[in-house]
């Protein structure tokens, strides 16, 4: 028996339809709104936010041909919901504009932004975050690593350093260098032990003080380390800067599973662009005899890409090598041929290809 058409099979449909002149989807950068099925009537919204008059054209195109090819679809619908922003003059107090987002501005030195986030604390995404900076270096490109996990930073531990950055006279940071990436994190400037009790407004001014303050030097990519949640911190970073894309991160049982998609909807809320999803800790190498084991379950991160449409970037491995790699400033991904270095260069090779150019 054939399945009833519905908005999830409409939405499966439209992974497949490529912004003209990239090898993203249009799900992937938001570019979709609502979905209505009634009967074999489709409507597909399509958001037109900044994109060119005739991209959104031929996206509306792409879409009602691919939804017209499926099974039961008699007519549809694609109009524009148009979000652009008012052309005319700021209307706030004081002659401000009243979007909350309009001060974004590229960072200085870096060309594109990536966020590593999880809704959710203890799924590895620090892990994921070092390794995937470590896999774009070794192809080649000028990486650095933002920890902002002002609360837990643990990116200085896992890369081994010790020694603080540099602070000039006029309050620039130079972020430091090891392993061959440009690192910054919060664990450089305070003791080790020293735990960092701030409420909302200081940690909006860390954040805010590393993304205008640091100084990097002609990277590629920058990586951002993001505290877990949906909280200040992140909120922060999305309000100042112009992201290329996020990567989310869970665990395959289904506890991660549900805060991760509270995440998503909080970056596509704010429109920034979901690139795919890392399952993280997807399954156990045993050292002895080289067999998988599904520790925590598997092919749950999966099944959030499809719901959502986004790619399953990558699934990351336990193995011994991640763990006593995080703990010695030695990570996994830098032993050539392991489990974790092919997982994480077919992260960092997928990352590369959907990152989003920010004008």
């Amino acid at each position: 028996m054939s399945t009833q058409l519905n908005p999830d099979i409409v939405r499966q449909a439209l992974t497949e339809v490529m912004v003209p002149g990239t090898k993203v989807n249009v799900l992937t950068v938001n570019l979709i709104g609502e979905i209505t099925v009634s009967g074999g009537d489709v409507t597909v919204s399509v958001v037109h936010t900044s994109e060119k008059d005739e991209t959104i054209a031929a996206v509306r195109e792409n879409v009602a041909r691919a939804v017209s090819a499926l099974p039961g679809v008699l007519a549809v619908n694609v109009p524009v919901d148009d979000r652009r922003a008012p052309k005319k003059a700021p209307t706030g107090p004081h002659g401000q504009s009243p979007d909350p987002f309009s001060d974004r501005a590229k960072l200085p030195g870096v060309a594109k932004v990536i966020a590593v986030a999880s809704a959710k604390g203890g799924v590895g995404k620090s892990s994921v975050a070092v390794n995937l900076a470590l896999a774009l270096k070794e192809r080649g490109l000028k990486v650095g690593l933002l920890d902002a996990d002002v609360y837990g930073p643990s990116v200085p531990t896992m890369l081994g350093i010790e020694e603080g950055p540099e602070v000039t006279e006029d309050r620039k940071i130079h972020p430091v260098n090891s392993h061959g990436l440009q690192v910054i994190s919060m664990g450089l400037l305070m003791p080790p032990d020293q735990p960092v009790i701030w409420r909302g407004p200081m940690v909006f001014a860390a954040v805010k003080q590393f993304l205008k303050d640091v100084v990097w030097d002609g990277l590629d990519y920058l990586v951002v380390d993001m505290p877990p949640g949906t909280g200040d911190a992140q909120l922060t970073l999305v309000q100042q800067v112009p992201l290329s894309g996020v990567v989310m991160v869970t665990t395959p049982q289904e506890v991660a599973l549900a805060d991760v998609r509270r995440g998503i909807r909080m970056f596509t809320e704010v429109q920034v662009p979901v690139l795919g999803i890392v399952e993280n800790m997807s399954y156990f190498v045993c050292p002895d005899c080289d067999t998988e084991h599904d520790i925590f379950g598997r092919g749950g991160g999966g099944r959030v890409a499809s719901q959502f449409g986004f790619p399953l970037l990558a699934e990351i491995p336990i193995t011994a090598a991640i763990r006593t790699g995080g703990d010695t400033g030695e990570p996994a991904v830098e032993t050539i041929g392991s489990p974790a270095h092919q997982a994480f260069s077919k992260l960092a090779g997928m990352v590369d290809e959907l990152a989003v150019a920010v004008p």
